[in-house]
């Protein structure tokens, strides 16, 4: 016989897990029921059941065995009433005491107030869902805007065939681009959790991806804003007739230029001294820069303010910003097409190289930008899909969210090849007129013959005329010259395009100030620019609030202090990279931290889908839980394809890491130009200590699985085969509201 003692903390053990059992069954109701109806029908049923428990009289009926089934429940309570009472039917039966059934009606419901001051600790939150599908969209769309992954799709469209890899691209979004994001939507969505603890359930040998996935999201997280502080200096100095970066700077009480800007151009001399105040070296330490301190504040209020209200507050702030950067694209884009020299850009755009077409160097390239490009394998996609109720399809918002990056690309692509083709047509304008008055003034010093006269009107068309001029003269004349000036050429200045912030920002601002009403085009590019960052810091701030939520659901209560609190950290940590050589750090932790955590991330995930819980299964869960058809071609994609193209990536990263050496674009003060560096030993030290840290929990937590002989394979499951399933949300709920206390007081009868 069990004691006094026992009993009544099994009583008050089976009145939280009941209590737990009924907050829980809310999780799958509508958005606009989660937060505000805390005490339902629902939850007045389950009040009038635990009052039945309460009774001294039952003490010795609650047994152990009841209480491990109530706990079973408990962690199934997110599967609909049809299962669990298919659950219960199969238990043995148990009657009780007609005393017992007869002194129901004789307790009366918890008062609000007393549920409410006695039970607050033990309530659980439900969890929020998206307020409509498009926000959702919206956000996920928003979080892989991410600026960096323009450029470099740009300057890879660029240098490895043009419109060839565009069409690579194309091939591998939907060979692995789109099974993967579906992955990782479903899994969030079918989960309703963060990833920090769901891939312990699917697989339970890959239990540290969720917590590697978490590492990575935090060191993005420290400098991504970092790059919406550029832009804000910019936005903030545009509002001028003549923007700073247009001139070079005259020295103090003087008529003469700063020497160090006249020997390049102004926008790079803004760039590198006005912003990042660069160092030489990474070396070169200091504090952080004074210049930028401010706009760095001033961009972790704009996302805590953004984020304040969680979801609610996300969702409307995408309406806004996703929206207007696809219209300031759209203008920039017809404006680029006006441009002098736009179709010379757009030449290169649409050339196609078969050798490319076989090149495995590109493909491998390709696949890893369509990875990056989507988001995948940082977290935050699992993070914002946990909010969508699990009936929603993810697989069609999977193909949604590709079409839309892939619409996006297809302006902007044709926009900045225009630019650039102005770029590199003005600059070589330029240089045709500076070579035509070196040459003058050689023949003028007898350097030169009287021969080699260029034209003096060079026209509209400086390029063309000296070009026609140079190939005219005798060989002799004509190689002297050449030996004596440098050459001038759109497809030289072209091959001159680099990857990276340090030459794209000062580029566009360079090619938008010499544009006829230079301050709404610069304004408007940083505005596209900034909605496009802040999009993406949100979707990685979501990567670090909603895994906290989850583990701690205190903190589902504070959410407002819980986002200001890690905005502060965040803030913080940036600081140390808008010191004079922080933008070297980005550069290193951006390429050599983070790209192979991430492609090693996915292939986790995907082998613990396909294999560890089996994707046959998974499939076959999504297709009865949506009542649609799910295509079987995900099942080989996922156990063959994928893991087959992952594992390559990762090969072809380690050997283009290992054979690359790890240099850096520096500012080289005295001659005013970019020069190449190396980093110092303890730079290579630093990336080896990162990936250790970064990676440390997935082997630890294999080995972990090993010791304790915890199987490969997953004996959970995600989701209920049944055809409840199909009813909506409010469907659910009334039917939850009128058998739910019939259905309780049948189980305890079944007991």
């Amino acid at each position: 016989m069990r004691s006094a003692q026992e009993d009544e903390y099994s009583l008050v053990e089976a009145e939280t897990d009941l209590q737990n059992l009924f907050e829980m069954r809310r999780e799958s109701q509508d958005s606009d029921y989660l937060m505000e109806e805390t005490l339902s029908a629902d939850s007045k049923h389950s009040y009038r059941i635990l009052g039945i428990l309460k009774d001294k009289s039952l003490g010795s009926w609650v047994s152990e065995t009841q209480l491990s089934e109530t706990r079973a429940a408990k962690a199934q309570a997110w599967e609909t009433q049809a299962f669990e009472a298919q659950a219960r039917a199969n238990q043995p039966k148990r009657s009780l005491p007609e005393a017992t059934a007869a002194s129901v009606p004789k307790h009366k419901p918890f008062k609000e107030e007393e549920v409410t001051s006695n039970k607050q600790n033990d309530v659980f939150l439900s969890r929020p869902l998206w307020s409509s599908k498009a926000e959702y969209i919206l956000a996920q769309l928003g979080y892989s805007l991410r600026p960096v992954n323009f450029w470099r799709f740009i300057f890879l469209c660029l240098h490895s065939g043009g419109c060839s890899f565009f069409i690579i691209y194309i091939i591998m979004l939907f060979l692995v681009g789109i099974p993967l994001l579906f992955l990782e939507m479903a899994v969030g969505q079918q989960m309703n959790q963060d990833s920090l603890d769901l891939w312990k359930i699917i697989g339970p040998w890959t239990g540290g991806v969720g917590y590697t996935a978490f590492l990575v999201c935090f060191a993005i997280s420290t400098y991504v804003n970092v790059i919406n502080s550029w832009i804000l200096f910019y936005v903030s100095h545009s509002f001028q007739a003549h923007v700073p970066w247009q001139k070079c700077p005259l020295l103090k009480n003087s008529t003469v230029f700063d020497p160090e800007c006249a020997r390049t151009s102004p926008s790079m001399y803004y760039w590198y001294r006005k912003i990042l105040k660069a160092s030489n070296t990474i070396e070169d330490g200091g504090p952080p820069a004074l210049s930028l301190s401010m706009p760095y504040f001033l961009a972790w209020c704009l996302v805590c303010a953004f984020m304040i209200n969680g979801l609610k507050s996300t969702g409307k702030v995408m309406y806004i910003l996703v929206p207007l950067s696809c219209f300031i694209i759209f203008c920039l884009l017809i404006r680029s097409l006006m441009l002098d020299g736009a179709m010379y850009g757009l030449q290169y755009l649409l050339k196609i190289k078969t050798s490319t077409m076989y090149s495995f160097t590109t493909w491998s390239v390709a696949g890893c930008q369509v990875l990056f490009d989507l988001g995948l394998g940082f977290g935050p996609v699992i993070s914002l899909a946990s909010h969508m109720p699990r009936s929603n399809n993810c697989l069609s918002d999977a193909f949604l969210l590709a079409l839309a990056k892939t619409v996006i690309l297809s302006l902007i692509t044709p926009c900045l090849f225009a630019i650039l083709g102005f770029w590199a047509t003005s600059v070589t304008h330029r240089c045709s007129e500076r070579n035509t008055e070196s040459i003058i003034k050689m023949i003028i010093q007898g350097n030169l013959p009287p021969e080699a006269q260029p034209p003096a009107d060079m026209g509209e068309d400086p390029t063309f005329i000296y070009s026609t001029w140079l190939e005219a003269l005798p060989e002799s004349l004509q190689m002297l010259v050449r030996s004596k000036v440098p050459e001038c050429s759109k497809s030289n200045q072209f091959l001159k395009i680099k990857e990276g912030t340090h030459f794209v920002i000062p580029t566009l601002v360079e090619v938008t100030s010499t544009l006829p009403g230079s301050t709404l085009w610069s304004l408007l590019l940083f505005l596209m620019m900034l909605s496009w960052g802040l999009s993406t810091t949100m979707g990685f701030m979501h990567g670090l609030i909603i895994p906290l939520q989850d583990t701690f659901s205190s903190l589902r209560k504070q959410s407002r202090p819980l986002t200001v609190g890690i905005s502060m950290i965040m803030f913080l940590c940036g600081l140390f990279f808008i010191r004079p050589s922080g933008s070297y750090f980005i550069r290193l932790l951006n390429i050599y931290c983070t790209i192979f955590p991430a492609i090693f991330i996915l292939l986790c995930e995907n082998i613990a889908v396909a294999w560890a819980y089996g994707a046959k299964r998974f499939i076959e869960e999504l297709k009865i839980l949506w009542s649609n058809p799910v295509s079987r071609v995900f099942v080989c994609l996922w156990r063959f394809v994928n893991p087959v193209v992952l594992v390559v990536l990762l090969v072809a990263i380690l050997i283009h890491l290992s054979m690359k050496p790890l240099i850096y674009v520096a500012w080289n003060s005295k001659n005013s130009t970019q020069i190449l560096r190396m980093y110092p030993p303890w730079g290579l030290v630093l990336v080896v200590f990162s990936l250790i840290i970064l990676l440390f929990p997935i082997p630890v937590y294999f080995v972990y699985c090993l010791v304790y002989r915890i199987p490969f394979k997953s004996k959970s499951r995600i989701s209920s085969i049944t055809s409840f399933k199909s009813l909506t949300l409010r469907d659910q709920k009334r039917s939850n509201n009128k058998s739910s206390e019939e259905e309780i007081l049948q189980a305890i009868k079944e007991q």
